[in-house]
């Protein structure tokens, strides 16, 4: 299932007092779930809580203000070694840390046991949350520049980095995108020592050779390397909250790998370590499918952070299912038109947004976005990022076994 906008949307659902939204959100993860290699489950890898799971972040090399892609081509075989050495000092923790709460009493009387009137209030004293990785991949106006991924930095009161000679530094979020899981942090540039360089992921090859890069169980085990293959250049997977075309990849990802680098054999980060499958639905333990963001969409997101903080999408303001995703048997309980093999089936309209303006209803099927097929969530996005917040597009929907189209103005996130 795909969230045009997952955190306005896991937000509203949260508060709904009746519980209607969480039943829907519920329901809706487990038809993902149910449909994704047969009912499986998809980690991010984040070691929150000392829990078992992370995630992993990659960055390039760069000079000016912005990253971009080297067109140097990758070898698909030999050692590994000099590939690791080209990024083992770009490659670093992050560590998110976190105010404890902490319970205070102020009633004088209090402490006689006359009344109780204690309360829990946040202290000053910042303690280790969870920890992930990083990778620096740009050194430009006094500052480093370093991506990880967002869940390993969400809901910090504050971020450190250790560097690959074991110092600790502050670090500062610069920009973070949900959508995506990637987050830009800055630290001092007197710190930075070696970036790393972008390949380019659409050259990938299944079969390639490539390391994992990253701090698997924290700043322990950091710059630890994994070895593996590529065993999908390009996997479209859906998660809880988002839909996304990954790399997969079988080099071993564990906890606090997140934000990490995937490196090919030219020392070339070419993606972006972020989530592994671990098991399915009936408990099936999995191993060796590991996701990375890649490189190319890592550049692209991690410029416009770095240029403005945040990134700003055009959406219609609904929150969908691919088709192919749902099984047969919840498809008359959705009253989807048997006949309808590809589509988007809108779950739920946002108040008073684009969609919802626009007559879209839920229920109904998204065929097409200006004449063009869309078949699932990713093809959507294709068609809506290449326009502006503000533009007008035209939506053809299934409605009833009726095709109507409508024109949306696209909102902004």
């Amino acid at each position: 299932m795909e969230n045009q906008d997952p955190n306005k949307q896991n937000q509203r659902l949260n508060k709904d007092k009746n519980g209607k939204g969480l039943m829907m959100k519920t329901a809706i993860v487990g038809v993902v779930a149910g449909l994704i290699g047969g009912g499986v489950s998809y980690a991010a890898l984040d070691q929150l809580n000392n829990s078992s799971m992370n995630n992993n972040a990659a960055q390039t090399s760069i000079s000016s203000n912005s990253s971009k892609v080297s067109k140097t081509s990758a070898k698909t075989s030999g050692s590994m070694t000099a590939a690791y050495n080209r990024v083992k000092g770009a490659v670093v923790s992050v560590i998110n840390l976190k105010r404890q709460q902490s319970s205070s009493s102020t009633d004088f009387y209090s402490i006689f046991g006359g009344s109780d009137s204690s309360k829990s209030s946040k202290s000053n004293k910042l303690e280790t949350y969870s920890e992930g990785s990083g990778v620096v991949y740009m050194k430009s106006n006094g500052k480093g520049y370093i991506v990880t991924n967002n869940h390993v930095v969400s809901g910090s009161d504050a971020v450190q980095v250790m560097l690959e000679n074991g110092k600790t530094v502050n670090a500062k979020i610069v920009g973070k995108d949900s959508a995506t899981d990637l987050a830009v942090l800055s630290i001092d540039a007197k710190y930075v020592t070696q970036t790393a360089e972008f390949g380019d992921s659409k050259t990938l090859q299944a079969g390639q050779s490539v390391i994992a890069v990253g701090s698997p169980l924290g700043s322990e085990y950091a710059s630890t390397v994994t070895q593996g293959i590529i065993s999908a250049p390009s996997r479209t997977i859906t998660t809880s909250s988002n839909q996304q075309t990954v790399i997969q990849t079988d080099a071993a990802i564990n906890p606090g790998n997140s934000g990490g680098a995937l490196v090919n054999s030219a020392g070339q980060v070419i993606g972006i370590n972020s989530m592994k499958l671990s098991q399915s639905t009936d408990g099936t333990s999995v191993e060796g499918m590991g996701f990375a963001i890649p490189s190319n969409e890592v550049v692209t997101i991690v410029n416009e952070l770095v240029k403005k903080g945040k990134i700003t999408r055009p959406q219609l303001g609904v929150r969908v299912i691919a088709l192919d995703g749902v099984p047969e048997a919840y498809r008359s309980r959705m009253n989807i038109d048997s006949k309808l093999k590809n589509g988007i089936y809108i779950a739920q309209i946002e108040s008073g947004s684009s969609a919802a303006k626009a007559g879209l209803r839920t229920k109904d099927v998204i065929v097409k976005v200006d004449n063009k097929s869309v078949s699932d969530v990713a093809s959507l996005h294709k068609i809506l990022y290449s326009h502006k917040v503000g533009d007008t597009v035209d939506v053809t929907v299934n409605r009833n076994g009726n095709e109507k189209t409508v024109k949306v103005k696209l909102q902004g996130n």
